[in-house]
């Protein structure tokens, strides 16, 4: 890495240029880039040539931070979304490069509090001035400096004068001295001494000169300036007077709108919007106003006045007067309160664990295994549990459950509207545990199950059986004591493309609601594996759902943002919009898949805004204020050494009694994992593999001595085999083939009756 053009750190405003190593990516590592230090910004261009073009990326020292990591690195980051990672070739130039960055952000923000002080003293002034009357403070300042300068310059001059009158003197006294016919040494002194008081005296007069200079040159940039400066103000009233003038046609339109929308009212329209009498002033200051959401294509949202909705919402809302009057109840308090007193709730009979054996550090040797498959079919490769997490596919089907408290609250909700709020809130809930769980779950041996019995903690009971191996499926169903059911059938393909593994779930899942009769269906967006060669794991989720109510025929249509390395959006965003039949908006939601949703009730909507990238116009949401639908449980402590583990995960593999002998929990080499002890672990998983093998294979030979001339359809695909707790059906809203649970497996645990169950383990 080459030296830097100037040797030495120089303040901001001017140039400061070198070579630097900047961190790219785990796979091209640190690349040396041409970083430029100008003006209190730092851009950096791959080579010095593409300096006129093309640059790389730009961070303002104004608001980043500097901090340095060792000898040579040093990271600057402005907080948001740029963070440079960069490198020196010494600690010298490292040094060279903080300490210049260090002064320039010093000046740049110094700079900026400037222009905010001068900008907020200029809009502060009492009167208001004409433009052509502007900035009289400002042209003060401008020449109470310049008058400084101008007597600081005569101070130097005066200064000049005595230095040249005593000089004279001394150059006299000299001159005395050289008629004395000195000789020898002390001659050559003396005239030694008259040429340096020559030199010194020229000098002094060229300083002064040049300070003269630079007065005149700064009172005649002086005048340009201020001329910029009056120009710019000019530029800022007259949008300020455009700006008003948008908003007074803006509040005249809204106005005009709210009078036409209670003049077409019903009778008992008006009855349920009276408690809004009266027009609010256009210039209330309690309204609200929210950022647009820039990553949705699809449509825009905007603030609405809240007292809008209070004086029409019957008109605007299109909902009958029993869900309007509902629907007020949203601008006060968050959606479907639990009016239930706490001593009504549910309390945990049974302590929980809260902690599972530390993951060991082994390392895994990947050309070690790849070897060992050389000439093998792809479903005998023995894949060791160093690339699982310790629990099985049912079990993490089961954990979907973390938020169920979501669909407890949807059960009471009176209007259709806001349950599928909570709904698709619960679509979206399940996949927050994926966010660092790199991990795989064991695959369910056919005839696998697993119960999640959280009656008296929670409320519901959840069974998962896996019903078929070929291809693997699992069948889940859960009944809740707060009147709604969940039902599922996960079927799971996948596709590697060389860096990255996408994940597809397969089926439909249903949420019914006893109360209200709904019946909600919706599918599973692709899952994806990042860096499966090189470098660290990372897991997205991408793709859109469709939440259908089939009794009322709303839908909600949500929008799960792939992760875009060029993207100003925050990662991992989740965007949907709530219709009625009709297709008319009642609620945008909003928030991350990892974090939390929100949801703000439409009050209106319209074509406009920017046109998407097919030339269509967007959808405007005039929106009340967000409010939270959910959000994430924290982990818990000590959860990167143990699989990242949310508190209901730890718990799924937990041994219980009166188990059957066919769920996850007895499963040998999952416990041996969990134990930490994976060279056991993988020795008992291919015993496990192989022994389904040989069953498969005793199933295959039973049914074809079985089989007639006319083969079934269904025999071959599914090797004859028949579910133990779910039964094969027509699903009568989707039209697919689907396992649906039939009883009998509570009954079966409560008399500990468990002939019908398969040796799998």
């Amino acid at each position: 890495m080459s030296e830097p053009k100037t040797p030495t750190p120089v303040p901001a405003g001017d140039t400061y240029k070198g070579w630097v190593f900047k961190w790219t990516n785990y796979i091209k590592g640190y690349q040396r880039r041409w970083f430029v230090l100008s003006n209190g910004l730092l851009s950096y261009y791959r080579t010095q040539a593409e300096m006129g073009h093309t640059c790389r990326g730009t961070i303002n020292l104004a608001t980043a931070t500097i901090t340095v990591d060792d000898a040579c690195n040093f990271v600057i980051s402005n907080g948001g979304a740029q963070t440079y990672h960069l490198k020196a070739s010494c600690e010298v130039e490292r040094q060279r490069w903080i300490t210049a960055l260090e002064l320039a952000k010093a000046k740049a923000a110094r700079m900026q509090a400037e222009s905010d002080d001068s900008g907020d003293d200029f809009s502060s002034s009492s009167p208001p001035v004409a433009p052509g009357q502007g900035g009289g403070s400002q042209n003060s300042e401008v020449q109470s400096a310049l008058r400084t300068l101008g007597s600081k310059v005569e101070d130097l001059s005066t200064c000049n004068d005595l230095i040249s009158k005593h000089g004279s003197a001394l150059q006299r006294s000299l001159s005395e001295l050289d008629s004395l016919r000195l000789t020898g040494e002390a001659g050559d002194k003396i005239r030694q001494v008259t040429e340096r008081a020559t030199l010194f005296r020229i000098t002094s007069n060229a300083m002064i000169n040049a300070c003269r200079d630079f007065l005149a040159l700064a009172q005649a940039h002086s005048k340009r300036w201020q001329k910029a400066l009056q120009a710019e103000r000019d530029q800022r009233v007259r949008l300020e007077e455009t700006l008003e003038q948008l908003a007074k046609q803006h509040n005249h339109l809204e106005r005009a709108f709210r009078g036409a929308a209670q003049a077409n009212a019903t009778a008992d329209n008006k009855s349920a919007a009276g408690p809004g009498k009266g027009e609010a002033s256009d210039e209330d200051d309690d309204n609200e106003f929210f950022d647009a959401m820039e990553e949705a294509p699809e449509f825009i949202t905007v603030p609405a006045d809240p007292q809008f909705h209070k004086r029409s919402s019957s008109n605007i809302s299109g909902f009958n007067s029993e869900m309007c009057l509902d629907d007020q109840s949203l601008n006060e308090e968050p959606l479907a309160m639990n009016q239930e007193s706490p001593s009504q709730e549910l309390v945990p009979l049974k302590k929980r664990r809260t902690r599972i054996s530390d993951k060991p550090n082994y390392s895994l040797n990947l050309w070690s295994i790849m070897k060992n498959c050389i000439g093998k079919e792809l479903s005998k490769i023995p894949m060791p549990v160093n690339f699982n997490e310790p629990i099985s596919m049912l079990q993490r089907l089961s954990e979907d459950l973390e938020y169920h408290e979501l669909l407890d609250k949807a059960s009471k909700c009176q209007s259709s509207l806001e349950q599928m709020c909570y709904v698709a809130a619960f679509s979206v809930s399940s996949y927050s545990t994926t966010v660092h769980r790199t991990g795989k779950p064991f695959n369910p041996l056919l005839g696998e199950t697993y119960e999640l019995d959280r009656r008296r903690e929670s409320g519901y009971r959840s069974l998962c059986e896996q019903v078929s191996h070929h291809p693997p499926a699992a069948a889940h169903h859960v009944i809740s004591d707060r009147g709604w059911t969940l039902r599922q059938e996960i079927t799971v393909a996948s596709k590697f493309r060389g860096k990255y593994l996408s994940i597809m779930p397969l089926g439909t899942i249903h949420a019914i609601f006893e109360k209200s009769n709904n019946h909600y269906t919706w599918k599973k967006v692709t899952t994806t594996v990042h860096n499966i060669i090189v470098g660290k794991l990372w897991i997205d989720q991408s793709g859109e759902i469709d939440v259908v109510n089939h009794t009322t025929g709303d839908r909600c249509h949500l929008k799960f943002a792939p992760y875009s390395y060029f993207s100003r959006d925050v990662a991992r965003k989740v965007t949907g919009v709530v219709m009625d039949k009709d297709g008319k908006a009642h609620y945008v939601l909003s928030g991350t898949w990892d974090e939390k949703m929100e949801f703000s009730r439409v009050m209106q909507s319209s074509r406009g805004g920017e046109n998407g990238t097919e030339g269509k116009q967007k959808t405007v949401y005039q929106t009340l204020k967000a409010r939270e639908l959910w959000r994430k449980n924290p982990l818990p402590e000590g959860a990167e050494t143990m699989y990242y583990f949310t508190t209901l995960a730890l718990t799924l593999n937990e041994p219980e009694e009166g188990m059957a002998p066919t769920d996850s929990r007895r499963r040998p080499d999952q416990r041996l994992m969990e134990d930490g002890r994976w060279d056991e672990a993988n020795a008992e998983k291919q015993r496990l593999e192989e022994k389904q093998r040989s069953v498969r294979r005793e199933r295959e030979r039973e049914a074809a001595s079985q089989r007639t001339s006319s083969q079934s359809e269904e025999g071959a695909p599914h090797e004859n085999y028949q579910a133990l707790w779910f039964e094969r059906c027509e699903d009568r809203i989707t039209g697919e083939q689907v396992h649906i649970y039939k009883g009998g497996y509570w009954e079966a645990k409560d008399r500990g009756s468990w002939e019908g169950c398969p040796d799998i383990f």
